[in-house]
């Protein structure tokens, strides 16, 4: 029988800002059913940031990229970012870059649930299709 008498500290949630905000310890679950579950951390690990740093580099490459195809005239095949193009013109990758950010915070945050590494992991390999799909687009310039 446990016989610790200790006030329960999960009867409030912690606040949002709190000294485990910055310097929360929590990397992940000791439990094997909260691992299953899933759940929120406070650290995340070092292949987590490699992923989601290097999708932000892809998707500054993708628009880089989709200019200088239009700009030889190419066209854009994705028809909300063809929809961005025509609205915002030649800024269309800054929102593009907010609306890709965003939802990489949403993954991050995410990250800890069941199966959001394997979208991650999808979502990068899909991203490196397209980049290489336009490497060969402006290499031999296939569009026209």
């Amino acid at each position: 029988m446990d016989r610790r008498n200790f006030k329960d500290r999960r009867r409030q949630p912690t606040p949002l800002f709190s000294r485990y905000t910055l310097w929360g310890r929590r990397k992940g679950f000791r439990r094997k059913e909260d691992r299953e579950k899933g759940g929120y951390v406070d650290r995340y690990g070092p292949s987590l940031l490699f992923f989601l740093v290097l999708m932000v580099g892809l998707n500054v490459l993708d628009s880089l990229f989709t200019l200088i195809i239009l700009d030889c005239g190419g066209w854009e095949v994705n028809p909300l970012v063809r929809s961005a193009i025509e609205v915002y013109g030649d800024k269309f990758w800054a929102w593009k870059f907010v609306i890709v950010s965003v939802n990489l915070i949403l993954l991050c945050l995410h990250s800890r649930f069941r199966h959001v590494h394997k979208a991650i992991f999808g979502i990068t390999l899909v991203y490196l299709g397209i980049i290489t799909y336009q490497v060969v687009l402006l290499k031999f310039h296939i569009f026209h």
